[in-house]
């Protein structure tokens, strides 16, 4: 169990993703595996397949809840400095809530390397958002709040609809790339003593365009849009962001997971086809996963689009240890 834990661990920081062995395996999951690999099973999961692809049943429920989450969130900021009603001061990566400090846990160690000094406001904000984030999951806060990732998605449809005809194709980059980034950044941060990130974050570029006024960084922002259509498909919230590997870290243990059904799964594969880290979902290709029931690998956004594609509803928000559906 403890090695099999640890692997999905490792996919996060650019491990590929493989079948448990004998001692990963449960009774229960071995027992399945034997039972969908039968010829009865097989043939019904083919007809069922098959059905799937005749009369697709599509369900948009968890990514326009995620987009009205984004755009709430994202407002909130506009709204408190338009109207100056301090619901909400300052931007994503920093800012107050109901006068309560909130800080970026990247951004902010960030800036601690940057001055070589811990400031209190700046330690008690970080530790309310990690608090937070670790709840629901650390990149939940990708999918839900971050408002690069909506236009990433947005970015994503137009690259799937060139590539659909043939007029673009996908170039992906080996995942652990963003590991040596994340360090690449540290080190520069702590020898420059400035905040190198924040100069290419898009998501501090974006959310202070909204909030106070549009500057020439957002032509970084729309190049790496234009480099997401054209080039490698999600290509900064996939290879390259440091604040995605920090609140995956974060969110590693959390109590909102994505639960798999391994018995209601047919194995299609329409959930990975959608995902944005599609490597977490590698347990629910037939014979890959550890135990009848298990939970998403750490780097999972919470995003739900794969609850969204899976009409045999193996895939599920769940609190872990309740187990408990949401």
């Amino acid at each position: 169990m403890m090695r099999w834990y640890l692997h999905k661990l490792a996919m996060m920081f650019g491990a590929q993703a493989r079948r448990p062995d004998k001692r990963e395996e449960t009774d229960a999951a071995r027992v399945m595996k034997k039972f969908q690999k039968t010829p009865a099973e097989s043939l019904k999961r083919r007809e069922i397949i098959a059905h799937e692809h005749q009369y697709p049943l599509v369900s948009n429920k968890w990514k326009y809840m995620r987009w009205f989450s984004i755009i709430v969130i994202n407002l909130m900021f506009v709204v408190s400095f338009s109207w100056d009603i301090q619901l909400v001061e300052g931007a994503m990566t920093a800012s107050r809530f109901f006068g309560f400090h909130m800080a970026d846990p990247t951004s902010a160690l960030m800036v601690t390397l940057a001055y070589k000094d811990l400031v209190l406001n700046l330690l008690i904000g970080t530790v309310t958002v990690i608090i937070l984030w670790w709840f629901f999951g650390g990149r939940a806060f990708c999918s839900w709040a971050c408002p690069y990732h909506l236009l990433a998605e947005w970015a994503e449809s137009i690259h799937l609809f060139l590539a659909k005809r043939g007029w673009v194709k996908d170039h992906p980059f080996h995942r652990g790339m963003r590991v040596v980034l994340w360090v690449i950044f540290m080190v520069l941060t702590f020898v420059s003593g400035l905040t190198v990130y924040e100069y290419i974050n898009p998501i501090g570029i974006i959310s202070r365009a909204l909030i106070y006024a549009p500057t020439v960084a957002l032509i970084w922002v729309v190049f790496l849009l234009g480099f997401e259509v054209f080039f490698t498909r999600r290509a900064w919230c996939r290879y390259i962001c440091p604040m995605g590997l920090t609140y995956g870290i974060i969110g590693t243990a959390a109590p909102v997971q994505i639960k798999y059904d391994l018995s209601l799964c047919v194995h299609e594969g329409e959930c990975r086809a959608v995902c944005l880290v599609p490597h977490v979902l590698e347990i629910t290709k037939l014979g890959y996963a550890q135990n009848d029931i298990d939970y998403i690998a750490p780097d999972c956004t919470r995003c739900g689009l794969c609850i969204d594609a899976c009409p045999q509803e193996a895939l599920s928000f769940a609190f872990r240890g309740l187990d408990k559906v949401i």
